[in-house]
Order: structure tokens, then C-alpha cells, then sequence
């Protein structure tokens, strides 16, 4: 298959471009500063390209069988720019009429009890609440998107560098916690279940989460 991944340079999209060249698929690695992006594979195109233009995404989404979105806020960027992609990057998809859409997204719109997301219960960590609003407001627009077919996937409650197992449960929109109460995932698992979906799409217009 022919896979793009924006933010292809971040410690998830890096990951996620190696699993699927793993596996053999033809992937273009999307950076906003390509010239940071060192890996080199006979089945990678590297490329610049800017999210938040839809002309730019259009191009990267040209002729792809699948898209990844795994945009972080890093180098200062407001955590607002996480809702505003949303729009020039289903706008892109549809000028490129390439369907699939998978967006990395965050956790604290996984549900922890019936109502009760995670990011609005009372001990949530302040420094990752605007991060989290932001991303659940990015939700919120993908889930009115009708006509890609896009996936939403959340991480653990935790989600850190660590080992690729391979082995992990994979649910919709409520927080998957251990029998010690942990929610965790590594970002070399988090990227197979990436990939795993996009081989087999299970979860078209629908949210869902990995964890151990």
C-alpha cells in the first residue's frame, strides 16, 4: 500500500513510518523541516509539506492509499493548532480524492465512566489539559466528516517510548486500564496498531484506543 504520514519527524509518526516500511508498503514521510529527517529506505519518499494548507495536503495525499495525521504541537506551536488542522486537512484529503484519513489523537476524550470523559475528572494532570481539550474539539469536527473514511486513534493514558510487542487490546472510546488499574501503551505498539488498521480497517468513522 501507499502510505503518507504527516509529522512523519515526531517520536509517533518516526515510528509509525518504520512499522510500515516494516511491512513493506511504500511510504512518503511528510515533515514540516524535512531536513531533519534522516531515515533512508528504498520504499521512502521524503517530502515537505505544511498542514495547515490544504494545498499542501492535497498533494500529499495525491495518489495514496492511506493518510496518517500525527501532528504534535512541538516547537512552541500553540495547542490550538491541533483543532485548526482538522479543516485544511480533510479539505486536502477530498481535493486528492484519497478516502482514508487515521489521525493520532489523544486520550482525554476516552470515556473513564458513562459521561465522564478522562480529561474532565478531577486529577487529570493541568499541564496536559489544553493539549487534550484541543484534541477532543479536533474530534469533534472529524466526527461530523461524512464522506472520508477516517479513524481516530487514541493512546493509552500514558503513552512513552518502550518495546514493540505486538500484543495489546484494542478498544472504542473508553479508556483501557490494566488489572493494577494502569493505562499504557508504548509508541512502537501504538504504531502497529496504526498500521494494523490501516491493513484492516476495523473502525471507519470511529474512534478508537490501544492499551496493554
Amino acid at each position: 500500500m501507499k502510505i503518507a504520514v504527516f509529522g512523519a519527524s515526531g517520536r509517533i509518526g518516526s515510528r509509525i513510518v518504520q512499522e510500515a516500511l516494516n511491512r513493506g508498503h511504500d511510504v512518503t514521510a511528510i515533515a514540516r523541516h524535512p531536513e531533519d529527517y534522516t531515515v533512508i529506505h528504498d520504499h521512502l519518499k521524503v517530502a515537505k509539506g505544511d498542514l495547515f494548507n490544504a494545498q499542501d495536503v492535497e498533494t500529499g495525499a495525491f495518489d495514496q492509499d492511506a493518510v496518517v495525521c500525527a501532528y504534535s504541537n512541538t516547537r512552541g506551536a500553540p495547542t490550538s493548532t491541533i483543532t485548526e488542522l482538522a479543516i485544511p486537512l480533510m479539505m486536502g484529503l477530498k481535493q486528492a480524492h484519497t478516502k482514508r484519513l487515521l489521525i493520532v489523537g489523544g486520550a482525554g476524550s476516552l470515556e473513564v465512566a458513562p459521561g465522564m470523559q478522562l480529561v474532565d475528572t478531577p486529577n487529570f494532570p493541568v499541564e496536559y489539559k489544553s493539549t487534550s481539550l484541543a484534541h477532543r474539539d479536533a474530534l469533534k469536527l472529524y466526527q461530523n466528516e461524512k464522506e472520508l473514511d477516517w479513524t481516530y486513534i487514541s493512546p493509552a493514558a500514558l503513552i512513552e517510548p518502550g518495546e514493540r510487542t505486538g500484543k495489546f487490546r484494542v478498544g472504542h472510546n473508553q479508556l483501557l486500564k490494566d488489572d493494577k488499574g494502569n493505562s499504557f501503551i508504548s509508541m512502537e505498539d501504538f504504531a502497529v496498531a496504526v498500521v494494523d488498521e490501516i491493513e484492516n480497517p476495523m473502525h471507519i468513522r470511529e474512534q478508537m484506543t490501544v492499551a496493554y
